[in-house]
């Protein structure tokens, strides 16, 4: 096997027929969006505002339309809480990590705790050593029991 093999192998390359071609564009022609689709999904102007084509009045409802929505828009990002009062609900992390890297920082976090807790256990002081400083009593002594 040459390598041209290989790298054709499994791409047709041969053409479709007209007829293929011609089945293909009315299968494709047959599943297009009708007018009000299209202009349901913002694609054609919606020519109601000016039914005669008067293209000034179609213009002026759409900077109508878009300056709604940027009022809108205003109004609820005015009523947004900031970051500080979000922080205090514990709806944000208190971090000044970038959003990628917190999670990562989070689980940090975590085994650093998990490894302090570990040093201050190893650390403990023994039962034998509190009965002798007479921080614990010697029937409350946790080992005595055991032997």
């Amino acid at each position: 096997m040459s390598s041209e093999n290989t790298a054709t192998e499994g791409v047709d390359t041969s053409s479709p027929s007209p007829l293929e071609r011609r089945n293909s564009l009315e299968k494709h022609l047959q599943s297009r969006p009708n007018e009000q689709e299209l202009k349901d999904k913002h694609i054609l102007l919606d020519t109601k505002a000016a039914p005669d084509g008067n293209r000034a009045l179609q213009a002026a409802a759409q900077d109508l339309e878009r300056q709604r929505i940027t009022d809108n828009l205003k109004k609820g990002l005015s009523h947004r809480p900031d970051k500080d009062t979000l922080v205090e609900r514990n709806i944000l992390p208190d971090s000044t990590a970038a959003p990628g890297l917190q999670a990562q920082q989070r689980e940090l976090e975590r085994h650093m705790r998990a490894d302090s807790l570990e040093k201050q256990l190893q650390n403990r002081p023994k039962p034998e050593e509190l009965v002798r400083e007479g921080i614990l009593e010697e029937e409350e002594n946790p080992l005595k029991g055991d032997a």
